[in-house]
C-alpha cells in the first residue's frame, strides 16, 4: 500500500518533525472549542462542542425551507482511493479540513469547493486495519489540523499550508495498532485513542501537548497495566488479576477507537474501550475490566474517576466505544446531569455523568437474544447463558448460537446526535443477526486474534438500517424510519427541527424530529457513511457531507454485504444551501 505526496511537503516519517520554537499563529484556542457548541459561523470539533451532541441552533434552514436545499458545490478527493469515507468536516475561517480513506487530509475553500492543499500520509505496506481504510476527521487549534494515520502516528500540519509541523508514533503498527478516530483537544492537549482490538492489542487514552506532540499522560484501558503522567508513573489501571486470569491481561484488548466527549465543568473525559481479546470468552473468565465499557478519565491527570461496563465478560465483540453524550434532564422530578450511550449490544443507557451511577437501558433495536435487559439495581445485564458461543472442544469449534444484534452492533461506530429542541436522541441503528462459534486461539504478535467464526445475515424483511428517535427519560422509541441498507453514517440535528442522516444507496436525507416524516433528499452518487455539520457564511445556513461507501459492512459483512455490493465507491465533498431570493 503507497501513498503518494505532493513535493511541496515534507513527507510523513517514522521520526518527530517538530519546530524549533513552536510558535501560535491566530486560530481556535482551547476555550474557543470548549464554547464550540454555540459557534454557528464555524464546526471546531468532531461532534460539534465537546459534548459531542451534533446539535446545532441554526434555523434557516428548517421543516419548511429544507426541500429547496441545493448544492453549493461538490469537491472530490480525487485519485483512485476512492471508499471508506468516514470524516466529519471542520469548518473555520473560509476553510473545509476533511480526511480521507488511506491516511489523506484535504483543505477546500469553503465558498467555491477549490481544493487548497493535500496531504497524503506515506503508509507502509504493512500496516493491518482491521475494519477498512477508513479515518473519522480531524481536530483544529491555532494555526494546526490533527490528525491520526492507519500506521499509528498522529500528525499535526499547519492548516494553511499543509506543512508538517509534528509528528509522533502513538504505537507499534507491527503489532496491529492503527488509529482511525478523530482526535480531540482539550486544554491545549490532543487526547486520542488507538485501535487494534482484533489483535491482541492493549487499549489506552492519550494526552499530548498540542504544540510539541509530547506526551503528558497515558491512561492502559486493561486492569494490571500502569500509567503515566510526565514521564512517571501514575498508578495502575484497576487491580492485576483483579477480572483477568493468568497472563491474559498483556493482550487483553479494550481499544479506545472512537475517540470520545469531554465535560468541562467537570473536567471528565469520557471514553469508550472496545471488546475483549480474544473474543473467545472461555479462554478469560471474568469480567475482563475495562473492556466494553465507558470510563470518566480526569483531562488533567489521565486517572479513572468512575467506569460502566456494558457487556461483562463480552462474548459477541459488543465493543462499548460508543459515544458518550452528556445531556441534562429531569426524571422522576429531579434534574441530573446525565449522559447517553446506544450500545453496540443494543441497549441505550443513560447514566449519571458525575458518578457514572446506572439510570436506565432500553432496547433500540427488534432483538437482543444475549441478554434479557438489565438489572435496575445493579446494572448488570440479564444473560441467556444458551445464547453465548459454545467453548472448543480439542481442535473443534463449539457449538453455533445465533445471536442478535450481530457483532457489526446495534450501533456500530456512527454517532447519533441529540437535540435540545425536543429532547431525543437520534440513534443510527442496525437490526441483524449472526451465527457466531467459537474456535482455539493461541496469540501471535500482529496476527488476527479473534477465536470465533461467524456469519451475519438479516433478520428482517423490509430493511437493516433504521434510524430511531429515543427519549431518553422514558426508554421508548418516538418514532423510526427503516431503510433497506445497513446506516453507516453519522447524524445531525438542528434547531430548524430538523435530523440529517445518510444512507448507503448515496442519499443524504432530512427528517422532520418530531415525527420521523422524510422531507428532502439528494442522491450524492455513493454510499454516505460520514457525518453531516452544519454552519453559517456570508449570512447563508450550510450542510456538508462526505460521501464515499466503505467501511465494515462490505469487509464483515458476509451475505448482508453481498446484498449490497453494487453500490459504488466515491469520494467527494457534498455542500448544500437555500437558494438566495
Amino acid at each position: 500500500m503507497k501513498g503518494t505526496i505532493r513535493r511541496s511537503l515534507v513527507s510523513l516519517a517514522s521520526v518527530a518533525l517538530v519546530t524549533a520554537a513552536p510558535v501560535r499563529a491566530e486560530g481556535p484556542t482551547s476555550q474557543d472549542i470548549a464554547a464550540s457548541a454555540t459557534n454557528t459561523s464555524a464546526v471546531l470539533t468532531n461532534g460539534m462542542g465537546p459534548w459531542g451532541q451534533r446539535y446545532s441552533t441554526l434555523t434557516q434552514v428548517n421543516t419548511a425551507t429544507v426541500k429547496g436545499l441545493v448544492p453549493a458545490f461538490a469537491s472530490s478527493l480525487g485519485g483512485e482511493k476512492q471508499r471508506g469515507q468516514e470524516s466529519q468536516p471542520i469548518v473555520y475561517d473560509g476553510t473545509i479540513y476533511v480526511t480521507g480513506s488511506y491516511s489523506r487530509l484535504f483543505a477546500f475553500d469553503a465558498r467555491t469547493g477549490e481544493k487548497k492543499w493535500e496531504y497524503n500520509a506515506r503508509l507502509t505496506d504493512g500496516i493491518m486495519p482491521c475494519c477498512d481504510v477508513v479515518n473519522r476527521g480531524a481536530a483544529i487549534h491555532g494555526d494546526k489540523i490533527i490528525f491520526a494515520t492507519l500506521d499509528a502516528h498522529l500528525i499535526a500540519l499547519n492548516r494553511n499550508t499543509g506543512k508538517v509541523i509534528w509528528n509522533k508514533t502513538l504505537a507499534d503498527y507491527q503489532a496491529g495498532y492503527s488509529a482511525t478516530a478523530a482526535p480531540m483537544i482539550v486544554k491545549d492537549m490532543v487526547i486520542y485513542g488507538n485501535s487494534g482490538g482484533e489483535f491482541g492489542i492493549v487499549g489506552s487514552v492519550q494526552a499530548r501537548d498540542v504544540n510539541t506532540g509530547e506526551l503528558i499522560w497515558e491512561r492502559p484501558t486493561i486492569e494490571g497495566h500502569v500509567g503515566t503522567l510526565r514521564g512517571q508513573p501514575n498508578g495502575m489501571t484497576g487491580k492485576l488479576n483483579a477480572s483477568w486470569q493468568g497472563d491474559m491481561w498483556k493482550t487483553g484488548g479494550g481499544a479506545t477507537w472512537l475517540g470520545g466527549t469531554y465535560d468541562p465543568d467537570s473536567n471528565l473525559i469520557f471514553m469508550g474501550t472496545g471488546n475483549p481479546g480474544p473474543w473467545n470468552s472461555h479462554l478469560r473468565p471474568g469480567d475482563n475490566l475495562y473492556t466494553s465499557s465507558t470510563l470518566a478519565i480526569d483531562a488533567d491527570t489521565g486517572v479513572i474517576k468512575w467506569h460502566f461496563q456494558t457487556t461483562p465478560h463480552d462474548g459477541w465483540d459488543f465493543d462499548g466505544v460508543n459515544e458518550f453524550i452528556p445531556f441534562d434532564a429531569t426524571i422522576g422530578g429531579k434534574p441530573m446531569k446525565l449522559g447517553a450511550k446506544a450500545d453496540r449490544n443494543g441497549y441505550f443507557f443513560v447514566l449519571d455523568r458525575t458518578n457514572g451511577k446506572f439510570v436506565s437501558a432500553s432496547k433500540f433495536v427488534m432483538q437482543t437474544t444475549w441478554a434479557n435487559g438489565f438489572n435496575p439495581k445493579t446494572g448488570r445485564p440479564n444473560y441467556n447463558d444458551d445464547n453465548r458461543p459454545g467453548a472448543p472442544v480439542g481442535a473443534e469449534k463449539g457449538k453455533v448460537v445465533f445471536s442478535s444484534p450481530s457483532f457489526l452492533g446495534g450501533k456500530n461506530w456512527m454517532p447519533m446526535a441529540y437535540s435540545q429542541q425536543t429532547g431525543l436522541f437520534y440513534i443510527p441503528s442496525n437490526d441483524w443477526g449472526m451465527d457466531i462459534w467459537n474456535e482455539p486461539i493461541a496469540y501471535k504478535k500482529g496476527a488476527a486474534y479473534l477465536g470465533a467464526g461467524f456469519t451475519i445475515r438479516p433478520i428482517a424483511e423490509d430493511h437493516i438500517g433504521a434510524l430511531r428517535a429515543m427519549d431518553p427519560t422514558a426508554g421508548k422509541i418516538v418514532w423510526e424510519y427503516k431503510n433497506k441498507a445497513p446506516l453507516w453514517g453519522g447524524v445531525l440535528t438542528t434547531a430548524g427541527g430538523l435530523v440529517f442522516t445518510g444512507t448507503p444507496e448515496g442519499y443524504l436525507k432530512a427528517f422532520d424530529a418530531k415525527t420521523g416524516q422524510e422531507l428532502w433528499k439528494f442522491q450524492t452518487g455513493s454510499g454516505v457513511v460520514g457525518s453531516p455539520v452544519t454552519w453559517q457564511q456570508d449570512g447563508e445556513q450550510y450542510v456538508a457531507v462526505m460521501s464515499g461507501w466503505g467501511g465494515a459492512v462490505p469487509l464483515w459483512g458476509g451475505e448482508v454485504a453481498k446484498t449490497f455490493k453494487d453500490i459504488s465507491q466515491g469520494g467527494s465533498l457534498w455542500v448544500f444551501k437555500l437558494p438566495k431570493g
